[in-house]
């Protein structure tokens, strides 16, 4: 782990002048120059020999580099084609291991490397199942990433992530919280906070803190069929339009449903009418779309992923 204790801002900044990079803050490219942060990131992610490992946004590959020595055969998306250029150099054994195993069997410590948007690749394909994801997450990307890797299978099993804490928190949320983003997420997953990070544990650093989260997977006979799903997410999108106002006038707006309609399903799911869509849990989404009954068709678009 020599390359981990020489883990600080200075070699960071001196790694990135050295390969003629800057930091793009386009991209959320913030290097992690926290040693306590990334051993608390290995000890959530657990690693093991063979396990195939999903990481997006590699960057320097300090995250890369632990997760290869702990033994995980690691697929990692890069869009900056500078840092694909230098994770190519570094990782030149690990990426011949990769060349040379058989596809999808998880060689020990080899690394697949795809240089290209996260968002354009088939996320629950690009590594063999089953695999967990563990990754540092560009702020700007962390909600469609989700969305991508819960909403179709094969779902990872466990995804270890550092997100902006704001976001973290959002994810995380209780009931009186809730957003579009943390039903969705929770709807999928057990979610759990599990560490604080401060600007500091980056360089350059970020002008907001941020946090790691662990998304723990359902398994898969937990959840709807996919045209239940569908109207999940309709009445939930619809609801979170107004998430302010009374969830029986938001439905009977949004909807176009008969306010009666709305009424009874609400008093069948145990739903005080004057809730507002933020206090509900996920549980409390299943019943009111089962007493709802058929929505009927679409008459708004979906809500922007966030």
């Amino acid at each position: 782990m020599d390359s981990i204790a020489r883990l600080d801002p200075a070699e960071v900044r001196r790694t990135l002048r050295d390969a003629g990079l800057r930091p793009r803050h386009s991209l959320s490219q913030n290097f992690l120059v926290d040693v306590d942060v990334l051993e608390r990131i290995l000890a959530e992610a657990a690693p093991t020999t063979g396990r195939a490992v999903l990481e997006i946004g590699p960057g320097l590959g300090i995250l890369t580099g632990a997760l290869l020595e702990a033994g995980a055969a690691v697929t990692a998306i890069e869009l900056d084609a500078g840092l694909a250029a230098r994770l190519r150099d570094r990782f030149a054994g690990a990426i011949a291991r990769a060349a040379d195993h058989p596809a999808g069997s998880g060689a020990p410590g080899a690394l697949s490397l795809i240089e290209g948007d996260a968002l354009d690749e088939p996320l629950t394909r690009v590594c063999p199942a089953p695999y967990d994801v563990v990754a540092n997450l560009p702020y700007h990307i962390t909600s469609p990433i989700l969305h991508r890797l819960l909403g179709e299978p094969p779902r990872p099993e466990r995804l270890v992530l550092m997100v902006q804490r704001e976001v973290a928190e959002r994810i995380a949320a209780r009931p009186g919280k809730m957003s579009y983003l943390s039903v969705f997420v929770q709807y999928h997953a057990a979610v759990r906070l599990a560490l604080r990070v401060p600007p500091s544990a980056f360089e350059p650093a970020p002008e907001v803190d941020s946090a790691v989260i662990v998304v723990s997977p359902f398994p898969p006979d937990d959840r709807l069929d996919p045209a239940a799903e569908d109207e999940l997410w309709r009445l939930v999108q619809a609801a979170f339009r107004e998430r302010r106002k009374m969830i029986h006038n938001v439905l009977a707006r949004q909807l176009g449903l008969p306010a009666e309609r709305v009424a009874a399903g609400l008093a069948a799911a145990g739903i005080a009418p004057d809730r507002r869509p933020q206090t509900l849990a996920v549980g409390e989404w299943l019943r009111l779309l089962e007493t709802l009954g058929p929505l009927g068709p679409d008459r708004r678009g979906r809500l922007p992923e966030r």
